[in-house]
């Protein structure tokens, strides 16, 4: 017995925060039903590339899940979806705040309908306040939330993130969180909940470190000022001499002797505290004299908190993460196949079947008007 089998969720949400919060929730047992638009359905299903009909990034996201296709600006809408919502224990959505209640399937109503309902809103900015109704995306919630500005380099100026951070660390992450809390409530309490999930509010946590000094001792940091974000030698990346990259993280003073021994450091700049910019300099000189593959040998098996950058195809055929077999699911298409989100549930909670498909748009919506 999966720890969600018997649960049903209807997710009115699209591209990522919501289906991928809707993937864990099936990926542990939970039935999960897409309410998508009749035509087109999920956004997401146009991107590319593709894997049969549709991209192959809906795929990843919404395995094993079933799609009813409704028009939701339709006069019966809700009728048609009220035997449906009689039997949902959860329900995702991710409008900006107002936009379900227009259509007649805000909270309010709905848990007239069905007491029980856990009612999931997931926004940029939650559904209060004075930005609930302003238009932004991944880069804009982290720039105002403060963490864009330690992304950069000593002189300040931000780098681009290459993933979605706050969709995924401050939308899907929360939002699964929640649902199993209200979950658990439900069966002291019998009542479900409207949960707010705000991806700007829930960026903060990622920085506590900051948060800390900013509050107890008014030191805010910045790029490059503070030991996670430039300013020590024993948090650097270094550049190879053929173009790769060093990862080092040898903060603890038995971990930087290791290190200092193994680049050969010159003893004058091993006590790094006197002068971090200087011991920085000296670091990365020894680190720039040597290829990359010099220095997977010489850092192998050491403890030294160091490791070579890899890619993202280096990554996934590594032979730990082969070793761990965490993408030896697969998702399919049609015909086509390829390996399934290694979703962060223990296999021993996560549904056992190797291959399950994407639905297709529509494919379940003779659930509508019967309750399933």
């Amino acid at each position: 017995m999966l720890p969600l089998a018997g649960i049903r969720v209807l997710d009115f949400s699209t591209l990522l925060p919501g289906p991928m919060a809707g993937l864990f929730l099936v990926e542990a047992g939970a039935e999960v039903i897409k309410i998508e638009r009749p035509g087109t359905g999920d956004e997401m299903r146009t991107y590319s590339p593709r894997l049969g009909e549709d991209s192959a990034n809906f795929a990843l996201l919404n395995r094993g899940k079933r799609s009813i296709a409704i028009d939701l600006k339709a006069p019966d809408a809700v009728a048609q979806l009220t035997s449906l919502i009689e039997r949902t224990d959860v329900l995702i959505e991710q409008f900006r705040p107002g936009v379900m209640e227009r259509l007649g399937l805000g909270y309010a109503t709905l848990s007239k309908i069905n007491p029980r309902l856990i009612y999931c809103s997931i926004t940029g900015f939650g559904q209060t306040g004075p930005r609930r109704d302003m238009a932004a995306h991944d880069l804009n919630y982290l720039a105002l939330a403060g963490l864009l500005s330690l992304t950069g380099d000593r002189e300040g100026a931000p780098g681009m993130p290459q993933i979605p951070i706050a969709d995924i660390a401050a939308g899907t992450y929360p939002a699964l969180i929640n649902v199993l809390l209200a979950l658990l409530q439900r069966q002291r309490t019998g009542q479900g909940c409207h949960l707010d999930i705000s991806m700007t509010d829930n960026l903060f946590v990622l920085a506590y470190w900051g948060l800390a000094g900013g509050f107890a001792a008014g030191a805010w940091p910045t790029a490059g000022s503070a030991l996670t974000t430039g300013a020590s030698p024993r948090y650097q990346i270094y550049r190879t001499a053929d173009g790769g990259y060093l990862s080092a993280g040898p903060i603890e003073q038995r971990f930087w002797d290791v290190f200092c021994r193994l680049i050969e450091l010159d003893e004058a700049l091993r006590d790094d505290a006197k002068d971090p910019a200087a011991a920085r300099a000296g670091v990365a000189a020894r680190i720039a004299a040597y290829p990359t593959a010099h220095w997977r040998q010489v850092f192998e098996g050491q403890d030294a908190c160091c490791a070579i950058v890899a890619n993202l195809a280096e990554a996934v055929r590594d032979p730990h993460v082969v070793a761990r077999k965490i993408f030896d699911r697969q998702v399919s298409a049609g015909a086509e196949t390829i390996p399934a989100l290694p979703v962060p549930i223990d296999p021993a909670l996560r549904d056992s079947a190797v291959v399950k498909s994407a639905p297709r748009l529509g494919a379940d919506s003779g659930l509508v008007g019967t309750g399933g």
